[in-house]
C-alpha cells in the first residue's frame, strides 16, 4: 500500500515527539509507506561511582543538647571520611533536622519528653573497592544511619552513545525485516526521536557489622529506546 502524506501532516506528528533528540527533515511531499519501528539499545558497564547516604540520630531531653550530640557526632563521621581519602567535593551535607518526641497521657494532651536531631551526608566514592571499608568506618565512627549505595557511571556519555548504536542498528534491521516481507525496500529514513536513556544499576550489598562490608559491583545496564520512521517504496 502506497500513501501520499503532505509535508504539514508529517510536521504535526514530528512535533509530538519526545524533544531529547530528534532527527526531523519534514520533506514537502513522501509517496511510499511509511514504516514506525521503535527499537531498545543495551550495552552494559561495570559501575566506577558508589553514592552512599550516612547520617547520625541523637535522642536528649533538650533541643540544644540532641542538635549538639548530632552534630559532634557528623564531625566524627566527616573526618574519617577525610582520613579515608574521600576528596571534599564529593561530601554533601544532605539533611539537618530537630523534631520534638511526644509521649501520650489518658486524657490530657501530649507532652514532650525529648528532642530528636539527625545530620546526614552524601558521600560518593569513586574507588569502589574501598566502598565496604569506608562503610565500615563510618558506622565504627557513629553513623546510625546508611542507606545504599547506588552504584553507577561517572561518565556515562560513551555507554549512552553505545546504546544508541545499538538501537538504531536494532530498528534498521527491523525496517529491513517488514519491508522484505511486504515485497519492498527500505529507502531512507524520516525522522529519529529518543525516548528513554538510562543506566540500569545490577549491583549489591551485603553488610554485617561484626565483619566488613562487601559491596560487589556487578554490571550496570545502559538502556536507550529510539523511535525511526522509514521510508519504503
Amino acid at each position: 500500500m502506497r500513501a501520499l502524506i503532505l509535508g504539514l501532516a508529517a510536521a504535526a506528528a514530528v512535533a509530538s515527539l519526545p524533544a531529547q533528540a530528534q532527527v526531523t527533515p519534514v520533506p514537502q511531499m513522501i509517496d511510499g509507506t511509511v514504516l514506525e519501528v521503535s527499537a531498545e539499545g543495551r550495552t552494559t558497564r561495570v559501575p566506577d561511582l558508589a553514592i552512599v547516604q550516612a547520617g547520625v540520630t541523637t535522642q536528649a531531653p533538650t533541643a540544644g543538647e540532641a542538635y549538639a550530640q548530632a552534630n559532634a557526632k557528623m564531625a566524627r563521621v566527616i573526618a574519617a571520611l577525610r582520613a579515608a581519602g574521600v576528596a571534599e567535593r564529593d561530601i554533601q551535607t544532605s539533611n539537618i533536622s530537630l523534631s520534638p518526641q511526644y509521649r501520650d497521657r489518658d486524657n490530657q494532651p501530649p507532652v514532650i519528653f525529648a528532642y530528636q536531631a539527625s545530620n546526614s551526608v552524601t558521600v560518593r566514592f569513586r574507588d569502589i573497592s574501598k566502598a565496604g571499608t569506608i562503610l565500615d568506618t563510618l558506622v565504627r565512627e557513629g553513623a546510625n544511619t546508611i542507606s545504599g549505595p547506588n552504584l553507577t557511571l561517572a561518565q556515562p556519555d560513551a555507554a549512552m552513545d553505545e546504546a544508541r548504536v545499538d538501537a538504531i542498528g536494532k530498528a534498521r534491521a527491523r525496517a529491513e525485516l517488514y519491508a522484505k516481507a511486504a515485497g519492498l525496500r527500505v529507502d531512507r529514513i524520516l525522522t529519529i526521536s529518543e525516548g528513554g536513556a538510562s543506566p540500569m544499576p545490577i549491583a549489591g550489598i551485603r553488610m554485617g557489622f561484626a565483619d566488613k562490608a562487601e559491596v560487589m559491583p556487578g554490571e550496570q545496564e545502559v538502556n536507550v529506546t529510539v523511535t525511526v520512521r522509514f521510508l519504503l517504496k
